[in-house]
């Protein structure tokens, strides 16, 4: 019997408390993958057949060799760092907007149910859509302009570079995503004409141990789109769990992105490919600092069980669902999207 996708979204199904510093994965854990072949025109099946392996057994791996100037990277983290070190009053002079979602996000509205509000802050951003684009003036969620500080240009020049190099590799990704399932090699890209892709900026300050089972940097959750592309610092702090259900860490490893699997992959594979669950606690008592790019399809992208994932035997278990449904309705349920910010920011004052 087929189910919908949003009963994929329940109770953590385990303890997830932060304790002990679990142990670091192991390389046959979490791999890393080499894109030389993908960014020279090489032979993309070995590529594929490794990348598979790791999507059935845990779900994240690293890459290296990915096309991504270190320089790019560099600056960005340079530019974060420098963008929270501002006066707070500063920074809230851009909050994030009612409508679209950009700008700069305080601690305390970012909330995974069953758990404290998340200990970190960020500055959102995403694809830079005009006021008088269609998709905009059609009122599609989360489809918009992004919004900077004018005074700090050196915020939006490091910030856009970053997302356009993380944009590509994860178009090049997907490509080899849709190989490792017996799909055409360009499949997945039909559906990047307007994607909702979004780059978030982190800041975690220092924390002390962590002692209330609710409290993390970022609670335990599956990520809700196709793809996230990760870069961290070397003061790490992302834990992910296996599915044994043993926690591990994934320590940085320079010159790589951390690439995980989001909720989508569950309905296109049939179970093939499944999100994690992971969290980050920052352990080490110093600010922390990492650049996720979550790398969403269209808003109208029809996701569905592939053909090479079903049989007479093994019948589709999701219904189709729209992608931008999807992710609206975990933006409602984890950001509060729909809420007035002024409202989330009084809830998190009283808290």
């Amino acid at each position: 019997m087929s189910k919908g996708i949003m009963d994929m979204t329940g109770e953590i199904p385990r303890s997830a408390t932060g304790g002990d510093m679990p142990r670091a994965a192991t390389a046959e854990e979490m791999p890393i993958l080499d894109l030389t072949p993908l960014n020279q025109g090489g032979d993309l099946a070995p590529l594929a057949a490794e990348l598979r392996r790791a999507c059935e057994t845990i779900g994240f791996f690293y890459v290296k060799n990915h096309g991504v100037p270190q320089a790019v990277v560099d600056d960005v983290f340079d530019a974060t760092r420098r963008y929270f070190d501002l006066p707070a009053e500063e920074r809230l002079r851009l909050k994030i907007d009612d409508r679209f979602r950009r700008g700069f996000m305080p601690q305390g509205i970012n909330q995974h149910p069953g758990y404290a509000p998340d200990i970190k802050e960020s500055y959102e951003f995403a694809l830079d859509l005009p006021l008088d684009d269609p998709a905009v003036v059609a009122g599609l969620p989360l489809h918009g302009p992004n919004r900077w500080p004018p005074e700090h240009p050196w915020l939006r020049q490091a910030a856009e570079a970053y997302f356009d190099q993380t944009m590509a590799l994860g178009k090049r990704l997907l490509r080899v995503f849709a190989l490792s399932l017996g799909m055409p090699e360009g499949f997945f890209l039909q559906y990047m004409q307007k994607p909702m892709v979004q780059t978030r900026l982190f800041h975690y300050p220092p924390a002390p141990p962590v002692t209330d089972a609710k409290a993390f940097g970022v609670a335990p959750h599956s990520d809700y789109g196709m793809i996230t592309l990760l870069t961290q610092d070397p003061i790490g702090g992302l834990e992910l769990q296996k599915r044994d259900g043993e926690w591990v860490r994934a320590p940085f490893v320079p010159g790589t992105f951390v690439i995980n699997l989001g909720d989508m992959f569950k309905v296109w594979t049939n179970d093939i490919y499944v999100s994690n669950l992971h969290r980050v606690v920052n352990r080490m008592g110093k600010e922390r600092y990492s650049i996720p790019t979550f790398f969403n399809l269209d808003y109208d992208a029809p996701v569905h069980c592939l053909p090479t994932c079903q049989s007479p035997e093994n019948p589709p278990k999701y219904e189709p669902i729209k992608s931008g449904d999807y992710l609206v309705s975990r933006f409602k349920a984890v950001q509060k999207f729909g809420r007035k910010v002024a409202e989330l920011e009084a809830e998190a004052a009283a808290r």
